[in-house]
């Protein structure tokens, strides 16, 4: 970022703009996910029109160094306070798995301070109240890297790389930590719409569960399925950017 956005958003915040002026689209990743992992959502959100925006968590990337926040309620007051959200316009989230949480609670942040969200956009994930009720995430490392295996999404040759490991290791458990801590309960709202979008064969998260976000909104609530597991977002990239902004 240059010239003002420079000064209105923190350098970690990863900005895929639109050739021409365009409604923001902020982007929440998966537990352990770094920035870098959704450059080609970014992009492809930016070449259907929308100015995108990738979040980054503390414990990775150029945020390596950066205290974990304790609770996913702080992570988005950590996210919120990143950037100049009011002075771009109202906002469109999305956010995938845990991501779709963090932005579910960045929405309730931003409604309480006045600034406008668009559509929240939660993806392969658990509502926030089935979540907060789940059993706790594994810490053990062992059982984190059968997660990631069983999830997908993380090419196998990296983790047999024993430094990709190492850092992995660190973003996971301290999402995992602040996920394991969520509270939330079913009738904890935001205003904005939700719109669920999920994969058909995800065997982690079936439509049904998809479905009870809709608890969890004041306005209008649809579900949109693709083929494809728990990361389906990785195979129909520019078809979920078209979906987002078309809206």
């Amino acid at each position: 970022m240059t010239g003002l956005d420079a000064l209105t958003f923190k350098p970690w915040i990863k900005r895929y703009p639109a050739d021409v002026s365009a409604r923001p689209t902020l982007v929440f990743p998966h537990a352990g996910g770094a920035a870098l992992a959704y450059r080609g959502f970014g992009t492809a959100l930016a070449a259907a029109g929308s100015d995108a925006y990738v979040m980054q968590y503390p414990q990775r990337g150029d945020r390596l160094t950066h205290p974990a926040p304790a609770t996913v309620a702080e992570l988005a007051e950590d996210l919120f306070g990143a950037g100049d959200w009011a002075g771009i316009g109202p906002l469109r989230l999305f956010g995938h798995c845990m991501g779709a949480v963090v932005a579910f609670e960045f929405a309730r942040v931003a409604e309480r301070r006045g600034v406008g969200i668009e559509a929240l956009w939660v993806s392969a994930s658990e509502a926030p109240s089935a979540a907060a009720s789940a059993p706790a995430l594994p810490m053990a490392e062992s059982e984190i890297l059968a997660e990631m295996v069983d999830l997908g999404g993380t090419d196998p040759a990296l983790l047999a790389d024993e430094d990709f490991v190492e850092l992995l290791l660190m973003a996971v458990r301290a999402d995992y930590a602040a996920f394991n801590r969520y509270a939330c309960g079913e009738d904890v709202k935001v205003a904005t719409d939700i719109f669920a979008v999920g994969g058909q064969g995800d065997h982690r998260i079936s439509e049904d569960m998809l479905r009870r976000w809709e608890v969890h909104t004041e306005g209008a609530f649809t579900v949109s399925m693709f083929d494809g597991g728990h990361f389906y977002l990785n195979e129909f990239t520019a078809d979920v950017a078209e979906l987002v902004n078309d809206l």
